[in-house]
């Protein structure tokens, strides 16, 4: 077998499965009501992208000649007919979820969801006054003919169809009209909260103020029906990514044209007339395959905003975050004597910040190195950088400017960053940098001293409090010697380093990883124990998975934690019968990537910012590390083992790729997010 022709289960029926996973949490009874509510915003935040980058994908596929096609390993026709038939099942477990449960339990807390035409004359009253002062000035109708140019339809925004009868024509027919209103994505609040004397809540959608007062709107008119429509555009960058020329513009370019890309879902109410859909789709040129039935509302991510009049209730009570240093003193004092590991959100994100910080008002600094993939809006990670720059410090910032949907973030913090002094540098030609690294540069003794922090999550203070992810922070010269070569090939002064410690791809991580799995099925071939625990969000390469199936065949244990995708198929005879496979969704999203191998007795054990996926191995810099400290490596492998028993919130995948929570006869429930906060609560006890 190889890697061309090694069974694997396609890469977006697998995701699909992952965002069905999300869906389960949003029908699970013990999540608190208003993190449910959040799991239903982030499916359809999910699966906005996951037509605006997949399914836009496969469309142009589908669109090449037919010889063309038939050099492609699949048929996109045939997969998009699975996919969306997929798409349309979990559409409607959504909305049996929103509707029949979410909705019913609101009630029960006095929450209630009404549509324009369950309101009060007060509240109808209150409403109109509000949208002729904050909303009526911001609309644009456009009437719709057949001898007129359609207007664009921007990517992701939502519109209004409205059907229009004048009440002063000869005929029906004649009088009827079809105008588009676009709902302004920058007018909010999305929903409208209503209280009553009796301690009730009403909650109106944005979309029924609009529907409420349309006769504003369209005073000579009678309005027949208002239906909801969304475009979704194909959201890859074209950038050719040449060699030569300034690819900083490029992407500016890109960026510019990226609203104008091709149609990959024309999402419409259900409930709309046949003749209305039948119109848009001939006046907007749409294809049939473009059309996704959908429900009255479309922006379903909306729902991350939805008023909570009893908070703190119907929330997860806080995870309070642990200090990541032990005493008051120099954070580099505790570096030097001994490696420090943070996991985050249990540990505080203040614990990157004051590493910064530190750095930056630190006279003995010399300099700071930093990559930047994504970095938070606001960000107080680049504050700390700006802040160096001006005091003095030699800032050298590595800016991924190619990090989809955080191109333009990361540009203009980049500009920032330049403005202050800091030397930027910017894409590498077909490469992502990928890897998250920081090394601080300090005078000691009149000798340079190095320090680095090296993670599995991005220089982010805000999704580090909802993602986990490991930070390590080090002075081994091991490491610190390698983490500036790395540096070194990014800023362009070498082509490619040497490699002793750190896995750092597309030069050596490949390579590495499976010369690390051969020899764990080696040990089993000669009948020593041999294991492989790994972690990460997604296992999609062939080549990998192809060793995988090999070492399982020679006897080895491989217990496999996969968040997202994974195209290895489990428990197959004479294949896979030693790989087990589990996925956690909870109320974090789990982001860390580690890789444990048995190594004979004693184990190996790697972080890293890279998923075992073509893409992270072949065509990004990312780095895989180990750690060499004993007690930390034994705090790893405790908190993987944690979550490989979790009988909460661990799906067992299924080589029919079904979502299936853990049987055991454990007498006390293990729900390893919480299990892992109390083991490092403890560790401080």
């Amino acid at each position: 077998m190889n890697a061309d022709n090694v069974r694997l289960k396609n890469r977006d029926l697998s995701w699909l499965a992952f965002n069905h996973r999300v869906l389960q949490e949003a029908a699970d009874p013990t999540v608190p009501l208003y993190e449910r509510i959040k799991f239903l915003a982030i499916w359809s935040s999910n699966l906005d992208e996951f037509f605006r980058v997949r399914v836009a994908s496969l469309r142009a596929l589908s669109r090449l000649k037919k010889k063309t096609q038939k050099q492609l390993d699949i048929a996109p026709d045939k997969l998009l007919k699975r996919l969306l038939k997929a798409v349309w099942l979990q559409q409607e477990e959504f909305g049996d979820i929103f509707r029949n449960r979410v909705k019913k339990d609101l009630a029960r807390q006095g929450i209630f969801l009404v549509r324009e035409h369950e309101l009060t004359e007060h509240q109808k009253a209150y409403l109109r006054n509000y949208f002729r002062e904050h909303i009526l000035s911001l609309l644009s109708p456009v009437f719709l003919s057949d001898d007129k140019q359609p207007p664009f339809l921007h990517n992701r925004a939502l519109y209004l169809v409205v059907h229009l009868r004048r009440p002063s024509a000869e005929t029906k027919k004649e009088g009827e009209q079809y105008v588009l209103v676009e709902i302004p994505s920058t007018l909010t609040p999305r929903f409208h909260l209503l209280s009553s004397e009796d301690g009730r809540h009403y909650v109106v959608f944005l979309d029924d103020v609009i529907r409420l007062c349309l006769h504003d709107v369209f005073p000579q008119h009678d309005v027949l029906g208002a239906y909801a429509v969304k475009l979704t555009r194909d959201a890859e960058l074209e950038l050719g990514d040449e060699f030569s020329g300034d690819l900083l513009q490029k992407v500016k370019k890109a960026l510019k044209k990226r609203s104008e890309g091709p149609p990959s879902r024309f999402l419409y109410d259900t409930d709309m007339p046949k003749r209305m859909l039948q119109f848009l789709q001939k006046h907007f040129q749409l294809a049939e395959d473009d059309l996704v039935p959908g429900s009255r509302y479309h922006n379903f991510n909306d729902l991350f905003t939805l008023p909570n009049p009893k908070a703190p209730a119907l929330i997860y009570e806080p995870m309070v975050p642990l200090p990541v240093y032990t005493g008051d003193g120099s954070v580099f004092e505790d570096i030097r004597a001994r490696d420090v590991l943070a996991h985050f959100p249990y540990h505080a994100y203040d614990g990157v910040l004051r590493f910064l910080r530190e750095a930056a008002d630190d006279p003995a600094v010399r300099s700071i190195n930093i990559t930047l993939y994504r970095v938070a809006r606001n960000s107080n990670v680049v504050e700390q950088l700006l802040r160096a720059a001006r005091q003095g410090k030699e800032v050298t910032a590595f800016v991924e400017v190619k990090a989809r949907f955080d191109e333009e973030s990361n540009i203009f913090w980049a500009e920032e960053l330049e403005k202050a002094g800091a030397r930027v540098h910017y894409s590498l030609p077909n490469m992502k940098v990928h890897t998250k690294l920081c090394l601080v540069e300090r005078v000691e003794k009149d000798a340079p001293k190095f320090y680095a922090y090296l993670a599995t999550g991005n220089f982010n203070e805000n999704a580090a409090a909802l993602y986990t992810d490991f930070g390590f922070f080090t002075a081994d010269e091991r490491l610190t010697s390698e983490v500036r070569v790395v540096f070194g090939i990014l800023c362009r002064n070498r082509k490619k380093g040497h490699f002793d410690h750190l896995l750092v791809a597309p030069f050596t991580m490949r390579e590495r990883l499976e010369q690390l799995i051969e020899r764990e099925a080696k040990h089993a071939r000669k009948g020593r124990e041999a294991y492989i625990l790994a972690k990460m969000n997604a296992l999609e390469d062939p080549g990998i998975i192809q060793k995988l199936y090999a070492a399982s065949c020679d006897g080895v244990k491989i217990r496999l934690i996969v968040r997202g995708i994974c195209c290895l198929i489990p428990g197959l005879k004479r294949m896979s019968e030693n790989i087990e496979v589990v996925s956690i969704v909870d109320r974090f999203l789990e982001h860390a990537r580690a890789f444990v191998f048995c190594n004979g007795g004693d184990p190996l054990v790697y972080l890293s910012s890279a998923d075992w996926m073509r893409r992270n191995l072949d065509r990004r810099i990312e780095t895989a590390f180990p750690i060499y400290d004993p007690t930390l490596r034994e705090k790893i492998l405790r908190i993987l083992e944690l979550q490989w028993t979790d009988t909460v919130k661990a799906r067992v995948i299924t080589k029919k790729l079904e979502n299936r929570i853990r049987t055991t006869d454990r007498q006390a429930p293990l729900r390893s997010q919480y299990a892992v906060y109390d083991f490092w609560r403890l560790q401080r006890g």
